[in-house]
């Protein structure tokens, strides 16, 4: 009913809309699509969705839109968890997947620069504006959950993205992330043939996102007793503390102590690898990453970056939930990406197609 009403308040107040969202005060960018704007076309139902390399056949049976695109008319919210290239691609495909197939739905996209408290902000700002559905990629589950709770209490559907949460959502779409860590070390026991020296790298430290990595690259290095974990450390997701941490651990390890380095995402691994280039010691140092953005696509053509399992940004699968939702279709609860491990042998492959 929420729906219908809102349906028919835009119907109404179509040509209000835009002036109406202009509010100077805004934290969030927004954007807007309409079917009569002059400078939009509207898509062509006939062409099929690009869903990319990671939704395989099953996420696209359960994401197809029973609906016309065009009668997809309401508000998405869109919250990032940050500006590094993960968050910076998903609000950049996000409104891509709107631009491209929804031509009546108004999206508006916030940021939550990898703070708890910021997103949390910008989370109680789209209830403030009776968004018809949230698509968030959580910062940290505990510190955001409680704005998780105002949505649901505001009747807003909620739909995860790449991070998951115990407040439940209406539908959580990533790649395994306890799998991807697990893909990672099992990369390290075979660049190693099961005996050498590692650093983990990792994200934010109560992220979901670092908890099941670590948790995965564990459960690859059991059974291979001589495969240790010189030092766990958390980098944030952050290229330049990437930098200064390996900087700090060569410094600690001298030449022949380390060999191999297993990073959590990609960001944080060109700051490694920036390191060990300058301490002129990639010839020992074997690296393995996560997410294939573009630039560790690169490094691993030049062979600075041994392997890096890709994760895939949830875009425009969010977006597609986000539509179906409107419609008031139904999805599983939990709807699985594709994680493959991208080698020198198949880069070409994902080169261009990942995102960012």
């Amino acid at each position: 009913m929420r729906l219908l009403n809102r349906f028919l308040i835009v119907n109404v107040s179509f040509l209000l809309v835009a002036a109406a969202c202009s509010n100077a005060g805004d934290r969030a960018e927004t954007k807007t699509n309409t079917a009569n704007s002059a400078n939009s076309s509207v898509p062509d139902e006939t062409v099929g969705i690009d869903y990319g390399l990671f939704c395989g056949d099953l996420c696209q049976e359960v994401l197809t839109l029973e609906a016309p695109r065009d009668s997809i008319e309401g508000t998405v919210g869109v919250v990032a968890s940050g500006t590094f290239p993960y968050g910076a691609g998903t609000m950049r495909m996000a409104k891509e997947a709107v631009e491209n197939y929804f031509p009546n739905m108004r999206l508006v996209v916030g940021n939550g620069e990898s703070d708890p408290a910021i997103q949390t902000a910008v989370i109680d700002d789209f209830i403030s504006r009776q968004v018809d559905v949230l698509v968030i990629d959580l910062v940290e589950k505990d510190a955001v959950n409680p704005a998780l709770e105002r949505a649901k209490a505001a009747s807003i559907p909620i739909i995860l993205i790449d991070r998951w949460s115990p407040v439940e959502p209406l539908t959580l779409i990533k790649a395994e992330d306890v799998e991807v860590g697990r893909k990672a070390g099992q990369q390290v026991v075979a660049l190693l043939n099961g005996k050498g020296n590692v650093i983990e790298m990792k994200g934010t430290a109560a992220s979901t996102t670092t908890l099941d990595r670590n948790k995965g690259i564990l459960e690859a290095f059991e059974g291979y007793p001589d495969i240790q974990i010189m030092e766990s450390i958390n980098a944030d997701f952050d290229q330049t503390k990437g930098r200064r941490m390996m900087e700090l651990l060569l410094q600690r390890f001298p030449k022949g102590q380390i060999d191999a380095v297993v990073s959590h995402a990609d960001v944080m691994t060109m700051g490694a690898i920036q390191a060990i280039r300058e301490a002129g010691r990639e010839d020992e140092i074997i690296v393995v990453s996560v997410d294939a953005q573009e630039t560790a696509l690169e490094a691993i053509e030049s062979g600075a970056i041994d392997a890096t399992v890709a994760y895939p940004i949830v875009m425009p699968m969010g977006i597609i939930a986000a539509a179906k939702t409107i419609a008031g279709e139904t999805m599983p609860e939990r709807i699985e990406l594709e994680a493959p491990v991208v080698t020198k042998e198949n880069v070409e492959k994902y080169k261009g197609k990942t995102g960012y």
